[in-house]
């Protein structure tokens, strides 16, 4: 009786000790331009009452922001976020007390599938030369952090890399089966640098975590391609991070196989750092009721959100980390253009709050 007793406290405390039993769900938003909006004069309400957008979002449960970083932004409309900006920005999400996701996007604008372009400063290096400033580059950055005593918790080396990244040396395009692997091969080596930038200025008592992040969050065959091959360029890393967009991506169910699926043969956290859904607004794009199974309404995005939320925290093994939304605070701004009108905002055009705030809440 005692053994069997034994055993099954060792097996409690087990269950105890297991961090994704423990860990929060990281909910919260991609608030890159917020500072650029508040210099705008864009106000931010809960209940009507003004307030700071990270508290709003916090005081409904966010515990998570991601802001993104350019090397050389030329500072036109939303391209903005250069190393000063970002520090000034992350210091507030850490005054707030909330968890800090970095995306470096190794380019001077939006790095996306359609677009890794390498930043104008890095033009002329030859391969060898590029591979060491990625490196140095992202130490540099993660150095900066650092002095400020602001480390972020977890760190994107590139942004929706699916295509690769640093193009044209660090591009996957294809071709024969000898020229994939050249090229596999050379994208990892730039992966690695950023990697290794990443760590290289931390000392044994500091851990940021690597973050992998692809689009296409609701396809399994390109999920298990990319992480299949990164595997094979034995490249460290340790959460796999998507975008879902169901007007682009899939349906739900979709996502929810890719997780399960992910999570069973990766096993790695699974971490959403890029979602939105219309709340208003009828783009020809948003037209498919397979994928936009929502009403595009205040409800529809409030339910789209804590349908996400929910398949998201019931990846197996605990392995789905969080939810993150893209551009909560894009809502029209004189003297800017603003990604869908405001249509995927969390506030309305005055400001407010919408309901899919409260899904937060229920994580």
């Amino acid at each position: 009786m005692y053994k069997w007793l034994m055993i099954a406290l060792a097996a409690l405390a087990g269950c105890a000790a297991d961090p994704a039993k423990k860990r929060p769900f990281l909910l919260g938003a991609d608030i890159s331009m917020l500072s650029r909006m508040e210099e705008l004069a864009a106000v931010f309400k809960d209940d009507g009452r003004p307030g700071d957008l990270i508290e709003i979002l916090k005081n409904h449960g966010g515990n998570c922001f991601r802001l993104r970083l350019f090397v050389n932004p030329d500072y036109r409309n939303a391209v903005v976020q250069d190393l000063p900006y970002t520090l000034k920005l992350a210091r507030r999400i850490k005054e707030a007390n909330a968890k800090l996701l970095l995306d470096l996007h190794y380019s001077d604008t939006w790095a996306d599938p359609g677009k890794q372009i390498k930043p104008k400063a890095w033009k002329d290096l030859d391969f060898p030369a590029l591979v060491n400033q990625v490196q140095d580059y992202t130490a540099e950055v993660m150095a900066a952090f650092k002095s400020e005593g602001i480390l972020p918790e977890m760190v994107q080396v590139g942004n929706e890399i699916t295509p690769g990244f640093l193009w044209p040396e660090g591009r996957l395009d294809g071709g024969s089966e000898e020229e994939k692997q050249k090229q596999w091969r050379r994208f990892a080596a730039l992966l690695k640098a950023g990697i290794a930038g990443v760590r290289k200025p931390l000392d044994e008592k500091e851990s940021v975590q690597i973050v992998i992040h692809i689009d296409q969050g609701a396809r399994w065959e390109t999920t298990e391609w990319f992480f299949t091959n990164l595997e094979k360029q034995e490249v460290d890393f340790d959460i796999i991070g998507l975008s879902f967009y169901p007007w682009w991506h899939g349906t739900m169910a979709d996502l929810r196989e890719n997780l399960h699926k992910t999570a069973a043969r990766f096993q790695k956290d699974i971490f959403v750092v890029e979602t939105a859904y219309p709340w208003r607004g009828r783009d020809e794009k948003w037209k498919d009721t397979e994928t936009m199974a929502w009403p595009i309404s205040p409800e529809g995005q409030r339910d789209f959100l804590a349908e996400l939320i929910r398949t998201v925290r019931q990846t197996p093994d605990g392995r789905g980390l969080g939810v993150q939304w893209w551009y909560p605070e894009a809502i029209p701004t004189e003297g800017l253009f603003v990604w869908n009108n405001g249509g995927t905002a969390l506030f309305d055009p005055e400001g407010n709050a919408l309901p899919a705030v409260q899904a937060f809440e229920n994580h």
